[in-house]
């Protein structure tokens, strides 16, 4: 790399320009969705609901209109909602449009009547939904544009789709808001931690790049298999910190080396062997925990997990391809401008960390107490930790979707959202409309409607209250006239075979996201139970929080396997790396405790509120979403070794030199503690920036990742590591050559 250090650069910077050209475009490719590779109850629903029935309500718009007056029967409300149910009803792929005409349900409007929704049944599958919802609102708008008074009312797009997509559209806007505010406050740190600018500048572009290149390699990857959109974002925090802190620890090698008076290109060189294997063994640690996310069911989780893989490995080989051929062509300019060394000297300079260093090594087991017993503190608060969906910021409540789900929750018809799909199929032969099927299928419907967790209950012998089960039976019987009389209602509920029905459980508004999934759990322990009526049918429960519950017990079924693998992977490397069984062995025990303390203020500020407002929330979650803890273990594990690779490879270093555990204990925090708060607080600036987003998940890993730094690189690296090591003596280096060091002498 150096000896074609101009070949080198060019190349970089000809990938450089492509990738920023093709990088913008990943946005549109990533998948809104998500969902499991593996099919669970709540997917089968779902394709029953799409293949079996002539229009399916499984994937649809919700369309809140509020105007000037009450839509009643009659009068020019009634005409405005007639033209947009039509607007939409000519869509290709709207299936049909259920209103409260056709569904004669009080729910369908507010109590003053000056508000109402109306359903947009679709014909595409949920994951391609998103692609129409821009259509869906331009049509809506142009409808109401040709009415002579469609100023005085206001349409409101919701649904699953709508939401997904704006979640995606909002992640990016974050991503890029966060892009823009932290470029320059990184900037600033870099220029202190290193007194110059030029040095400052190439941890910053090489992150950049990261980011730049894994963005566009992933936009390749998303075009042959799903991406989640929670990428982005991941993306960008990881590219960020990661790229920076490599960065940071190879520029700070190289300039220590010019100070010995060596060459440019020797120093170059010399920067790559000590550092760059630094370097490639930290990087290939923080690889693990993302590799490890491959295994899960989820699109997300894997996505994370892909992209993790792809920006630290583009950050690993920026730094040991790209940095040494720039460090070889800047040489001792790199500490320009000079004068600015000499005014930020202090920053830098070893002798605070020494005072520190000396002080833990006469009382290396006073800081191993008080620092365990701060650990435990803190991690206290995991005990009551509660895996579910949050009860409230779910949806980002910024964008259309979110302020259309807000004004049904005013409604009191929230829950007409995600609502839950029990889907019924009698066996072959018999019809679900028949007079015994619908008996069962009353006798269900009431026991479901009874629940003081449910509003109501959509079925086929809900639709006309006092109608008798034989009448029901002999309107359904006439699949013409039942169109007639109840509209695309019929297709919706009743598969064109009829073998198939719908029940449409929607949940209390007074029920929380968590409630609703203790809700699926009792639906389906009741119909597995068996109902008088429907025996030998087969019942599924589907729905977006019937899909949660199945993604949850998925993720957590698969969590101790992928545990046990970052473990056993991050140890073997550990103990190939510097030959050793102790320092693998405590790194993981550092490790681990850092991941428990994380989640213990992730549940205190989250799941109990304390100082959310903080982060903009206005109460407690009551529950941490199931994707939170994998995904932080498994970066924050990866992350935080690599401190505790720059921390150990420098006492190594000194260790071998002088054979003492003392004094290369004491030699390598002073040499590394700069550079370890340096990147820190990059790395708390970066991921903070995140936790001030405008979706949840992100809010909960951005959080979660700051503070897993924060006390990473304060108690473990400079309390716990070094008074363990100071304690544990030349046993640090078991079996590995000259362990024995000159102690023993």
């Amino acid at each position: 790399m150096v000896r074609w250090r101009w070949l080198v650069v060019a190349a970089w910077a000809v990938a450089g320009v492509v990738a920023a050209a093709v990088a913008p475009r990943t946005v549109q490719l990533l998948n809104i969705r998500g969902g499991s590779d593996r099919p669970s109850e709540a997917i089968v629903a779902e394709r029953m609901v799409q293949e079996r029935f002539d229009r399916p309500l499984g994937e649809f718009f919700a369309v809140v209109v509020e105007g000037p007056a009450p839509f009643d029967t009659a009068g020019r409300p009634a005409e405005v909602l007639a033209a947009l149910a039509g607007a939409l009803r000519s869509e290709q792929y709207v299936s049909g449009v259920i209103t409260w005409r056709d569904a004669a349900e009080p729910v369908f409007r507010s109590a003053d009547r000056r508000r109402t929704f109306f359903l947009a049944a679709l014909s595409v599958p949920g994951p391609e939904a998103g692609a129409y919802v821009e259509g869906a609102r331009a049509a809506l708008r142009s409808a109401l544009v040709r009415q002579p008074d469609g100023d005085q009312y206001r349409v409101t797009v919701t649904g699953r789709a709508p939401l997904d997509l704006d979640v995606r559209t909002v992640s990016a806007e974050d991503s890029r808001r966060a892009e823009l505010r932290l470029l320059p406050l990184t900037l600033v740190i870099l220029v202190l931690a290193f007194g110059a600018l030029v040095a400052a500048l190439l941890p910053l572009a090489v992150g950049f790049l990261a980011i730049t290149v894994a963005l566009a390699i992933i936009g390749l990857i998303a075009r042959v298999t799903p991406v989640s959109v929670f990428v982005l974002n991941m993306t960008t925090m990881i590219g960020l910190g990661v790229g920076i802190d490599y960065s940071l620890l190879v520029v700070t090698r190289f300039r220590e080396e010019l100070k010995r008076g060596i060459r440019r290109t020797e120093a170059a060189l010399r920067t790559m062997r000590t550092a760059g294997e630094a370097v490639v063994t930290s990087g290939l640690t923080v690889m693990v925990g993302f590799a490890a996310l491959l295994l899960t069911p989820l699109v997300e989780t894997r996505s994370v997990g892909l992209g993790g893989l792809v920006v630290v490995a583009t950050a690993i080989l920026l730094c040991v391809t790209l940095l040494p051929a720039l460090l070889a062509i800047v040489g001792r300019n790199i500490d320009l401008p000079r004068g600015l060394a000499r005014r930020l000297a202090w920053y830098h300079a070893p002798l605070l960390w020494e005072k520190w260093a000396r002080g833990l090594q006469r009382h290396p087991r006073r800081a191993l107490a008080l620092g365990g017993l701060a650990i435990a503190v803190l991690t206290a608060p995991l005990l009551f930790l509660r895996i579910g969906l949050p009860s409230r910021h779910w949806w980002p409540t910024a964008a259309e979707s979110g302020r259309g789900l807000e004004l049904l929750q005013e409604m009191g018809a929230g829950g007409v959202i995600l609502p839950l799909r029990v889907v019924l199929e009698v066996p072959e032969g018999e019809r679900a409309a028949g007079a015994a099927r619908l008996r069962g299928l009353r006798r269900l419907s009431d026991t479901l409607a009874a629940d003081p967790r449910v509003k109501q209950v959509r079925s086929l012998v809900t639709l006309r209250p006092g109608l008798s089960l034989l009448e029901y039976s002999l309107l359904y019987g006439d699949r013409e006239r039942a169109r007639a009389d109840l509209g695309d209602f019929v297709d919706a509920y009743l598969s064109r075979d009829g073998r198939v029905t719908l029940l449409d459980v929607v949940p209390a508004d007074s029920v929380s996201l968590g409630g609703v999934m203790g809700l699926v759990r009792d639906v389906r322990a009741l119909a597995d139970s068996g109902v008088r009526g429907l025996a030998g049918a087969e019942v599924h429960v589907g729905g977006y929080v019937a899909a949660s519950v199945d993604f949850q017990d998925d993720l957590l079924g698969r969590f101790p396997l992928m545990v046990a693998l970052i473990l056993a992977a991050t140890a073997v490397m550990l103990g190939i790396a510097f030959r050793s069984v102790l320092v693998p062995l405590k790194a993981i025990v550092m490790n681990s405790l850092s991941v428990a303390a994380t989640f213990g203020l992730i549940v205190l500020v989250f799941q109990h509120g304390l100082g959310g407002s903080l982060l903009g929330l206005d109460g407690p979650t009551d529950a941490i979403f199931v994707v939170v803890p994998v995904l932080v273990f498994a970066v924050v594990f990866g992350l935080s070794m690599d401190y505790e690779v720059f921390l150990l490879s420098r006492i190594k270093e000194a260790y071998d030199r002088t054979g003492r555990s003392d004094e290369a204990t004491m030699e390598g925090l002073s040499a590394t503690a700069s550079v370890i708060t340096s990147a820190a607080l990059i790395m708390i600036l970066v991921f903070g920036a995140f936790a001030f987003a405008r979706v949840l998940v992100v809010q909960f890993l951005g959080f979660g990742l700051a503070v897993a730094v924060l006390l990473d690189a304060t108690l473990i690296r400079m309390v716990l590591v070094p008074a363990f090591m100071q304690v544990a003596g030349r046993w640090n280096w078991w079996p590995g050559k000259g362990w024995r060091g000159r102690e023993d002498g």
